[in-house]
């Protein structure tokens, strides 16, 4: 078993692991147990009551954060055209319109966040499955990352003010940021909210039994903070 350092045993040791806090109490004390010096990430973990080998149990949708992420998303566009036009004018950071560009990132380039294709790059797009697939950079249509020309613009100011992307893993498992140590304590329950409101409106109709079985939250290299699952399910972000 991994040995953990001292910082991270005084902070470990200021939570009651026995404890499921309500979400307010556990984002007070995710900041209080933070030690990196750098501004770490608060994030959200769930074990969700859902058989991801099933194909009507999935969950994967996005979330636009109403209080960002508190970091510089880098957004890259595939598309030729006006549609290109219209990505750089909207303030996308790379343009991926030429063959040339296809083979820089087949070659392994991935120096941006979010990946936003039109429908008409898809041919191109899906011979990157292996180098985009892998860091979660694919566009896909159900992310909302695929879109026509004339919605470019609104998904590419949402990317950049706090649009995120959350999807059952292989574990049945749920990994989303909400933004950082450094937030005020209000803003980082607001996006909590937000993110449990959209994960709330996500669930599968084949879903049975307990849909959420286990929230935690935790910053970067922090411990884990055990959350109520009820009551987190309950949060209202104009708190």
């Amino acid at each position: 078993m991994a040995k953990h350092g001292k910082k991270y045993l005084a902070a470990l040791a200021k939570v009651n692991l026995d404890q499921a806090y309500n979400p307010r109490q556990a984002l007070e004390l995710v900041k209080e147990t933070a030690y990196t010096k750098f501004d770490g990430t608060v994030e959200i973990h769930m074990r969700m009551g859902l058989d991801p080998r099933q194909a009507d149990q999935q969950v994967r949708d996005v979330v636009v954060l109403p209080n960002g992420l508190g970091k510089t998303v880098r957004v890259l566009v595939f598309a030729q055209g006006d549609a290109a036009t219209r990505a750089q004018e909207a303030g996308a950071d790379q343009i991926a319109d030429t063959d040339e560009m296809i083979q820089k990132i087949q070659g392994g380039w991935t120096e941006f966040d979010v990946a936003i294709a039109t429908p008409d790059m898809m041919g191109k797009v899906g011979r990157l499955g292996r180098v985009l697939g892998p860091r979660g950079l694919m566009p896909n249509p159900k992310a909302g990352t695929v879109v026509g020309a004339e919605d470019l613009p609104r998904v590419i100011h949402e990317a950049k003010a706090g649009r995120v992307e959350f999807r059952l893993d292989k574990t049945a498992n749920l990994h989303v940021p909400i933004g950082k140590v450094s937030f005020e304590l209000p803003k980082l329950y607001e996006n909590m909210a937000a993110l449990m409101d959209a994960i709330k409106k996500a669930k599968p109709s084949a879903a049975k039994g307990t849909y959420i079985k286990r929230l935690t939250v935790t910053s970067t290299m922090g411990p884990g903070i055990r959350v109520d699952t009820n009551l987190a399910q309950t949060m209202e972000s104009a708190e």
